[in-house]
């Protein structure tokens, strides 16, 4: 089968997309971060988003209160034993036992409001992306092209790990502005020196991690997630396809496929793990340096006795802390690539469902023009493979009004689904007209029916969420298509099961014909819907379709069904095709 065109809402190409670098410090980075951020701290949700955010601030400047506090009594403690002052060192004790049952609460607090946000934050922008992937059909589009790989695994974790770590960098940043305002204060008014070194160290760790560690493990970040979750979608192919591999006995091949995947991920790792050994070496000695360093620069005012052993405690908490702000890059480099690579593949995908119409490349080729109209209409269409590469029917003229079925042959490949997926409005690469009823007023009857994971009820009711649909009209359309044991046979219409495992492909064509029962659309498009299906059932079927008023276009083999249409379309294959009466036709096997 060909594939749909690439949907025309993106202008990258997939070439582009596996070549990209990414640069955690380049500004067009941030500008997409900001561009899927935005749109939920403006929304309708915005008082409650920026609610939770003020009271998570204001918990952060009681977190900082409560180490510097801490800290100075930690000093404090240290220099009653060095003096040996007994009752000084059990007042601070006893004042820090007090500190900590009234920090408990405000940092368990911290993490449930901050989670609290972010599952809000997930929330919202999920249902924006599902809204956008749902319209339209992007879903049928993106997923058969090429041009964004694994769409449903950046909506389902792409998005979470934005949220999350989005919410904890937001936050780290600024707990560690405040502590730097807390700790500078508490460092400078022991040691000016401190200070001085503490800027010169955090500064020349930054740059250093930056020069030698940042583009290279961004982009191997990237290329681990794409491969790890190729590799997931080559098991879940497995999965959704066990019994054709089975019959196929193409466990060998699957295999292959499988490992070739797999393996990808597997040496793309064996690249990160070098690159962060390097970042790792740099990163332990850098944080086991600062242990040594203010207890080097204040031991001569200790051992001169200038400086209690306390306060040299306290300096090197308050020297660690302010350390630690400054060096936000350094200590969460490895963090900050994964979700930046996360970023950047969520909005590849933003950019495929959000984007604005301004930004829309020219597609490839002309379009097919569709239009509502009281009764189906082709008018000089002219179809193409959906990457323009083959024209599979030129110049065809048709019109099915209702009650005038249309039957399609034509030999294999020669372009007979393809027709049904442009009536439907699913391909549009070519020219020319279609004219047709609302999309409430068709439906489509594959030659494998879709089954929901659901319940009997939501199988009869597809594509309807609701319905107040009699049990006993369900009842009647499942006895009608000869499936009047089915509801029984599985308990009742509400159990819920995988209808595609447990029924077999005839009895889902018959549920499929239930549904066209059920809601009497105007037309019924059937792409051999009944090839499962023996004579006597295919015929009851087609009969209680005619009975109900439906207009049928169907793609079908057997001459038993010529009767219940007017016209035969016969596709020739070369962009040929001619128009029979029914009555007159005849197959040539």
């Amino acid at each position: 089968m060909d594939r749909p065109a690439v949907p025309a809402s993106t202008g990258l190409h997939p070439g582009q997309l596996r070549i990209m670098k990414i640069n955690p410090f380049a500004y067009h980075l941030w500008q997409r971060f900001w561009a899927i951020a935005s749109p939920y701290w403006r929304g309708e949700e915005r008082l409650k988003a920026w609610g939770l955010l003020a009271l998570l601030v204001v918990l952060l400047l009681g977190q900082t209160r409560f180490a510097v506090m801490l800290n100075e009594q930690t000093g404090e403690f240290t220099s009653a034993l060095a003096a040996r002052d007994e009752q000084r060192f059990w007042e601070s004790i006893q004042f820090c036992v007090v500190l900590l049952l009234m920090a408990v609460p405000i940092f368990a607090f911290y993490f449930y409001v901050r989670d609290t946000l972010g599952i809000h934050w997930r929330r919202w922008l999920t249902n924006r992306f599902l809204e956008s992937y749902f319209s339209h059909r992007q879903f049928y589009e993106l997923n058969a092209s090429a041009i964004v790989d694994n769409p449903d695994q950046r909506i389902a974790e792409d998005i979470s790990t934005f949220c999350s770590r989005s919410l904890y960098f937001l936050l780290i940043f600024i707990g560690s502005f405040l502590q730097l305002i807390a700790f500078s204060r508490v460092l400078w008014s022991i040691s000016h020196e401190l200070v001085y070194v503490l800027v010169v160290y955090a500064v020349s760790g930054t740059l250093i991690i930056v020069v030698f560690f940042g583009s290279r493990l961004m982009s191997l970040n990237f290329q681990q997630i794409r491969r790890e979750a190729d590799f997931r979608y080559s098991l879940v192919r497995v999965r959704e396809n066990a019994e054709s591999i089975a019959f196929y006995r193409g466990e060998a091949q699957e295999l292959h496929q499988v490992r070739r995947r797999f393996g990808a991920a597997f040496k793309n790792y064996k690249h990160l793990i070098r690159q962060q050994l390097g970042l790792n070496f740099f990163q332990y000695a850098y944080s086991l340096l600062n242990i040594v360093l203010p207890s080097a620069i204040v031991a001569s005012q200790v051992l001169s006795g200038e400086l209690e052993v306390g306060r040299a405690v306290q300096a090197a908490g308050a020297f660690a802390a302010v350390l630690s702000a400054i060096s936000l890059i350094v200590e969460n480099f490895e963090s900050l690539s994964r979700f930046t690579a996360g970023v950047d593949r969520l909005d590849t995908l933003a950019r495929v469902l959000l984007g604005p119409a301004t930004e829309l490349p020219p597609r490839k080729g002309s379009t097919i023009r569709s239009a509502e109209a009281p009764h189906l209409a082709l008018q000089n269409v002219t179809l193409h493979t959906p990457n323009y590469e083959r024209i599979l029917v030129q110049n065809l003229s048709v019109e099915v009004k209702p009650g005038e079925g249309l039957l399609i042959v034509g030999d294999s490949g020669c372009g007979k689904s393809s027709l049904l997926r442009a009536i439907a409005g699913l391909w549009y690469a070519g020219s020319g007209s279609i004219l047709r009823p609302p999309a409430s007023e068709m439906l489509f009857l594959p030659q494998q029916p879709y089954m929901q994971f659901g319940t009997l009820r939501s199988q009869l009711l597809y594509p309807h969420r609701t319905g107040t649909v009699p049990d006993a009209r369900l009842l009647k359309v499942l006895e009608q298509v000869n499936l009047g044991d089915l509801a029984a046979r599985f308990g009742n219409l509400d159990v819920e099961m995988d209808w595609e495992k447990v029924l077999s492909v005839g009895e889902q064509q018959r549920l499929a014909f239930a549904r066209v029962l059920l809601f009497q659309p105007r037309y019924a498009i059937l792409d051999e819907a009944t090839s499962a299906l023996d004579s006597a059932n295919e015929a009851a079927l087609y009969t209680l379709l005619l009975e109900a008023g439906t207009t049928l276009i169907s793609i079908a083999h057997r001459a038993a069904v010529l009767k219940y249409h007017t016209q035969v379309l016969e596709l020739g294959g070369d962009t040929g095709w001619r128009l029979h009466g029914a009555g007159a036709y005849r197959f040539t096997q």
